[in-house]
């Protein structure tokens, strides 16, 4: 008999947004009434297939403590490290710790300031456990993509080279895997010294097979002041499919 898969969630919240020129870290401004976070984590918990999400802060926060959703009662806290697979692998221990007990529990690691994710992303995710080695969000390059010459930092970039998109893909969050693999893909490669930028980055460095299963170009990531208004429009398109 085949077990019942556990579903839980990692939101690595440690960064700091350098990007956003804000004194506030991106997954605390506001976009309508709530915080950039409170929206992500929305989309989570009403998915009635995630039993636990994991948010993971940073050792000097001051605010998701002073937000409603820090006392939900699925929601648990952690303390992040220095670099954001530090905070990652902080979240998926808790989870191994806490609620992992075989081979059929899967996480979802997912950007905290990416809010405007659908419950439809989120169920063809969940679809492919078992199927594969791990499946991520992506979305095929649509634009012309050139390659840059080097340049010191007082040249103008000039093209090297039109790229071939014809097999490029944006990835995106969620990144789903089973639990113990990721912990143990990781921990590999920072031992192997390869640059894990993603997850699925480090499960790449084990040859696993990775799902690519299309996303939507609506799932963003806030990293510049203007994305806030272009995610608050997107997010009353996911309110009405997340609510069908």
């Amino acid at each position: 008999m085949t077990a019942v898969n556990t579903f839980l969630a990692v939101v690595p919240a440690a960064g700091i947004g350098s990007r956003m020129k804000s004194s506030v870290a991106k997954q605390y401004l506001k976009i309508g009434s709530h915080t950039v976070i409170e929206h992500t984590l929305d989309a989570l918990l009403s998915h009635p297939q995630i039993k636990r999400i994991v948010v993971v802060l940073h050792p000097n926060d001051a605010i998701f403590d002073t937000l409603q959703v820090s006392q939900h009662p699925q929601i648990d806290k952690v303390i992040g490290g220095d670099e954001r697979v530090d905070s990652v692998l902080s979240g998926l221990r808790h989870c191994h710790t806490k609620y992992s007990t075989d081979e059929s529990t899967w996480v979802l690691v997912h950007d905290a300031a990416r809010p405007c994710l659908t419950h439809p992303e989120i169920d063809d995710l969940l679809a492919s456990a078992n199927t594969c080695e791990g499946a991520i969000l992506a979305v095929p390059v649509a634009d012309t993509i050139k390659k840059a010459n080097s340049k010191s930092n007082d040249e103008v970039a000039t093209i090297q080279e039109t790229i071939d998109r014809s097999q490029l893909w944006q990835a995106q969050t969620p990144q789903f895997f089973p639990l113990a693999k990721l912990i143990d893909a990781i921990r590999l490669a920072r031992h192997d010294e390869v640059k894990i930028t993603d997850e699925a980055s480090a499960m790449e460095h084990c040859n696993a097979n990775i799902k690519l299963v299309e996303g939507r170009s609506t799932n963003i990531k806030i990293t510049r002041p203007s994305d806030l208004s272009l995610a608050s429009f997107y997010l009353n398109t996911v309110s009405t499919n997340n609510n069908k």
